[in-house]
């Protein structure tokens, strides 16, 4: 009970619906939204903070003080940003994102949404792999009880404009590939579930891929 919870990216699809849980739950007291522009949403649990540098929190570090759970789901779509966006993006917005919350609560909790095929060993020669491995590795050893959570495809239960054409495939075979393989994909909602779950509970592993992330959607 009593919890304060930080999210990074609640504009987004997977942060929208943490931050929807997280403002209906009766275990949080507060939610702090750390935005690049405001939004239209009010709640009385709600305070939004606009950051114009996500790798500056001088200004706004308090927004880190008595966390007990943060979210960091700010991400970028490979080929829509160049690599040296996309890298600044992965790594340097999640790391600095991560030090300031250690700084200000370690003893917090931090999920971070990463990626199905993250390579920790940091050789990858495919982008989104290797920048994924990296942001994990750096802030798991920063000593924060952390999880990175590593969706397969995800499937937006609401409405959107897809990124791109292969997106709009995937979404229109989803219940085809469901049953063929339903540990290889997870609906947006019950991914944003699991994620507020072992944010508040923990789990049994640091890095949890898909079929893990399954067990935690209760």
């Amino acid at each position: 009970m009593n919890k304060k919870v930080l999210i990074a990216g609640a504009s987004g699809m997977i942060g929208q619906l943490i931050l929807d849980q997280c403002l209906s739950s009766l275990e949080v007291t507060k939610v702090i939204s750390l935005v690049r522009r405001s939004s239209s949403i009010v709640h009385s649990k709600l305070e939004e903070i606009v950051i114009e540098d996500f790798k500056d929190y001088s200004s706004s570090i308090k927004a880190f003080e008595g966390i007990s759970t943060a979210f960091f789901c700010i991400g970028a779509y490979s080929g829509k940003v160049s690599k040296a966006q996309f890298k600044e993006i992965t790594i340097d917005f999640a790391l600095h994102f991560a030090e300031a919350l250690r700084k200000e609560s370690p003893q917090a909790t931090l999920c971070l949404l990463s990626g199905a095929g993250a390579d920790r060993t940091e050789k990858s020669r495919v982008a989104f792999a290797k920048f994924k491995g990296i942001a994990e590795n750096k802030i798991s050893q920063l000593g924060l009880e952390f999880y990175a959570f590593r969706p397969g495809y995800i499937y937006p239960v609401h409405p959107r404009k897809e990124p791109s054409v292969m997106y709009s495939f995937l979404r229109w075979i989803y219940p085809l590939l469901n049953r063929i393989s339903p540990s290889s994909s997870i609906t947006s909602i019950k991914l944003a579930k699991a994620m507020v779950n072992v944010g508040f509970r923990g789990a049994r592993a640091e890095v949890l891929e898909n079929d893990r992330i399954l067990e935690y959607t209760y």
